[in-house]
């Protein structure tokens, strides 16, 4: 059976062109999926529209981020479903339907990196590329019970990757295994520039744990004392400098703003048929304001330098990553949206700052995965996996 066959729906059925990878490498052994985003030399860029891949044609040069994969010696296995244009956060897509979760079956995977999520955690391949604009590796991450990262604004290339907002954007990565996550993080991410202390400071968001239902509040804990049990008592803080709610507002005006400016002028010019989630969002889009715009980067810029200080070089924040585990395949698209609302009010903090978080499977309730977060420092993206390393290692 080939990989675009596989139930898991994971997979897209683009004609297999070879891609090579050197024979030799830290990565050597490991296979990975690209999600459709990224040009691959030999392969169209699709997006998760129809009308995107229709224009796309082959590409003739691979996006760097993927080519240091391949010349660190991981093997190309294929490229993998997004959410339409990366604008969602529920795992499917009006036209390609939705890939399935390898940890729950009968739920969704998050979005819009659906696809990657759903190749690593089906067991397809050791590690996937995706992209974080507003939750993208992270929710579904927690979803189907892998790590995953956001990591700093800027830290890892995304040339000859699909934009969907310049300021927002980051290309994360997920594996099943914190061994082979940290082995993809020594290619992409290097050292840090600004490393965590051995012995950080940990700090608990007690504030944002209030977001989650009580099922879920239950169920994380038990995660949180076995991360205090290895790290030292956390310090419980509020988080926010303002009520939540501003800060979801701030960054739905400025993703909208970018949005809007990264694919306002292919909707319009080419009369692109969207799903009608995402067509609701690039409505939203295309009505923002310059003024709320530029009235949203003045909040993003006041509370990244509170949470500036509150992390200082040596503080990383614990938080839940979602508020539950993922909602059922058969939910309604209302109820999908009310819950991306929910999950945005905790999701937005990092796209907001740019500071890294991972998301780690800590935790979970009715046989379903959910995962808890760590924030570090901006620059501190690797010695934050150090962090899980020692973590994962303790409780073993």
């Amino acid at each position: 059976m080939s990989l675009a066959t596989h139930p898991s729906r994971a997979f897209l059925p683009y004609p297999d062109a070879p891609v090579p990878n050197a024979t030799d490498g830290p990565l050597r052994g490991l296979t990975f999926a690209v999600k459709d985003l990224f040009d691959v030399s030999g392969y169209p860029t699709g997006g998760g529209n129809p009308h995107v891949l229709a224009r796309s044609g082959i590409k003739t040069i691979t996006a760097p981020t993927v080519q240091k994969l391949l010349d660190a010696g991981a093997a190309f296995v294929g490229k993998v479903h997004t959410d339409e244009l990366a604008f969602s956060m529920n795992g499917q897509n009006h036209h390609y339907g939705g890939p399935y979760n390898g940890a729950a079956p009968d739920r969704i995977t998050g979005g819009s990196s659906s696809g990657s999520a759903s190749a690593v955690s089906n067991k397809l391949c050791d590690f996937a590329l995706g992209t974080d604009t507003g939750g993208s590796v992270r929710a579904p991450a927690s979803h189907c019970g892998l790590f995953g990262i956001r990591p700093s604004h800027g830290r890892i290339s995304l040339t000859h990757c699909m934009p969907l907002c310049e300021t927002l954007d980051t290309c994360g990565f997920f594996a099943r295994d914190i061994a082979t996550f940290a082995r993809v993080a020594d290619v992409l991410l290097g050292a840090d520039a600004n490393p965590l202390p051995s012995r950080p400071r940990l700090l608990l968001a007690a504030d944002l744990f209030e977001l989650p239902t009580p099922e879920a509040r239950k169920a994380l804990a038990p995660a949180a004392a076995r991360i205090e049990a290895v790290l030292g008592k956390a310090s419980p803080i509020d988080v926010a400098d303002r009520p939540l709610s501003d800060l979801y507002w701030a960054f739905r005006y400025v993703q909208g703003w970018e949005a809007w400016r990264a694919d306002g002028a292919l909707i319009e010019n080419y009369g692109l048929q969207l799903g009608p989630d995402v067509a609701g969002r690039f409505a939203f889009s295309k009505g923002v304001t310059a003024a709320q715009f530029e009235k949203s980067s003045a909040v993003r810029r006041e509370f990244t330098a509170h949470l500036g200080r509150l992390l200082g070089q040596d503080g990383i924040l614990l938080l839940p990553t979602m508020p539950d585990i993922a909602p059922l395949r058969t939910t309604p698209m209302e109820a999908l949206e009310d819950y991306r609302t929910t999950a945005a009010h905790t999701l937005c903090l990092t796209p907001l700052t740019g500071f890294p978080q991972l998301s780690l499977p800590l935790s979970g309730r009715d046989g379903s995965p959910l995962g808890v977060s760590l924030i570090g420092p901006m620059g501190s993206d690797r010695s934050l996996i150090a962090v899980a390393e020692t973590l994962m290692t303790a409780i073993a």
